[in-house]
C-alpha cells in the first residue's frame, strides 16, 4: 500500500514537472518552426517566456515571413511587440507591400504602425486608392449667388509620409478652401455650374496633399446645388442698418428740437413774468411821479387815451377782415 502511494506521488510530481517544463519550454512551436524551416532555439523560446513575451505570437508570423521570403528575425519582431506593437499587422503588411513590389522596410513599417496608424490599411490603400468624399462648401460667386459643391477625392497613401504627414481631415479642409477659392473667383454662378470640371482642375493644380500622409490622384465634383442670393442679402442687410442710422439721427434732432423748444418757452415764461412784474410797478412809479410833480395830471390823461386808442386797434385788427366789412346800415 505504501508502495503504491509513493508510486501515485512520484506520477504527479512528474506530471506537475512536466507541466511546469512544457509551459515554460513551448516544444510545440519550437517543433512547428524547426518544420517550418524557421530556426528558433529552445533557450530563446524560453527566453520569451522569462520576458513576458507569447512566444506564439513572435514565431507564428516569423514563419509567416518566412514562408513570403521576408529577411526578418526573431529580435525585431520581440523588439517590437515590447514597444507596444502589433506583430502580426506589420507581417501581413510587409508581405502585402512585398507582393505588390512596394518597396517597404521592416524599421519603416514598425515606426509607422507605432505612430498609430494601420500600416496595413496604408499598404491597401497605397494598391487600391480610397475615396474620401467632402461635405458640402458653402462658396459665393462674384455676383453673390451661393453655390453649394460636393466632392470627391480619391487619395493613394504615400508610405514615406504616413510618420508626421497629416491625415484626412486636412485634405477634406484643404479641398474645401479649394473650391471657396475657385468659385469666389468667378464672375458669375452659372459659369461654374456650365464647367464645374473647371474646379477640379483648379483645386489639382494647388498641391494640396503636401505635408499629408496622402498623394491626391483626382479630385471629382459629385454635386453642384444653388443657394441663396447672399449678394441681395447683403445689400438688403445695408439698406436696413443705413436705415436705423438715419432713424437716429433723426430721432436725434428731434430730441434736439424739443430741448430748444422747451428751453425757448421757459425762456418766454421767464420774460413774460417779468413783464408782469414790471407792469405791477407801472402804477407806482405813475404815483410817485405824480406825488413829486414830475408828471402832471394832463399828461395822465393823454397817456391812458394813447393806451386806449393803442387796445382798440390791436381789437379791430384781431377782428380780422369779417368785422372791417360789416357796413353801417347793417349796424343800424
Amino acid at each position: 500500500m505504501a508502495t503504491l502511494l509513493s508510486s501515485v506521488f512520484v506520477l504527479v510530481l512528474f506530471i506537475i514537472g512536466l507541466a511546469l517544463f512544457l509551459h515554460f519550454v513551448p516544444l510545440g512551436l519550437w517543433i512547428s518552426a524547426i518544420a517550418a524551416g524557421v530556426h528558433v532555439g529552445i533557450f530563446t523560446l524560453i527566453g520569451m517566456r522569462l520576458r513576458r513575451v507569447p512566444p506564439a505570437q513572435i514565431v507564428m508570423p516569423l514563419i509567416k515571413a518566412n514562408k513570403a521570403g521576408l529577411n526578418v528575425n526573431v529580435n525585431q519582431l520581440e523588439a517590437h511587440f515590447l514597444a507596444g506593437g502589433n506583430v502580426d499587422r506589420v507581417i501581413d503588411a510587409l508581405i502585402a507591400a512585398h507582393r505588390a513590389q512596394i518597396v517597404l522596410p521592416f524599421e519603416r513599417a514598425a515606426a509607422i504602425d507605432l505612430a498609430g496608424r494601420n500600416v496595413l490599411e496604408a499598404v491597401q490603400m497605397s494598391v487600391n486608392p480610397k475615396v474620401i468624399e467632402t461635405p458640402f462648401v458653402s462658396a459665393v460667386a462674384k455676383n453673390g449667388i451661393e453655390l453649394k459643391v460636393k466632392a470627391r477625392v480619391t487619395v493613394r497613401a504615400n508610405i514615406d509620409r504616413l510618420v508626421g504627414g497629416a491625415g484626412e481631415a486636412t485634405i477634406i479642409a484643404r479641398v474645401g478652401e479649394g473650391i471657396v477659392t475657385s468659385v469666389g473667383s468667378a464672375a458669375d454662378h452659372k459659369d461654374v455650374l456650365e464647367n464645374p470640371d473647371h474646379i477640379s482642375r483648379t483645386v489639382l493644380s494647388k498641391g494640396l496633399d503636401a505635408g499629408t500622409a496622402f498623394e491626391i490622384l483626382s479630385i471629382d465634383i459629385a454635386d453642384v446645388d444653388v443657394g441663396r442670393n447672399i449678394g441681395a442679402e447683403l445689400m438688403t442687410d445695408q439698406a436696413e442698418a443705413e436705415k436705423r442710422v438715419a432713424q437716429a439721427k433723426a430721432e436725434e434732432r428731434r430730441a434736439m428740437a424739443v430741448a430748444k423748444e422747451q428751453e425757448m418757452r421757459a425762456f418766454t415764461q421767464e420774460m413774460q413774468a417779468k413783464v408782469v412784474e414790471a407792469q405791477a410797478d407801472v402804477p407806482k412809479a405813475l404815483s410817485v411821479a405824480l406825488r413829486e410833480g414830475r408828471l402832471g395830471v394832463m399828461d395822465y390823461y393823454n397817456m391812458n387815451n394813447i393806451l386806449a386808442d393803442t387796445q382798440m386797434r390791436e381789437t379791430i385788427s384781431k377782428a380780422g377782415p369779417a368785422a372791417q366789412s360789416v357796413k353801417p346800415e347793417d349796424k343800424k
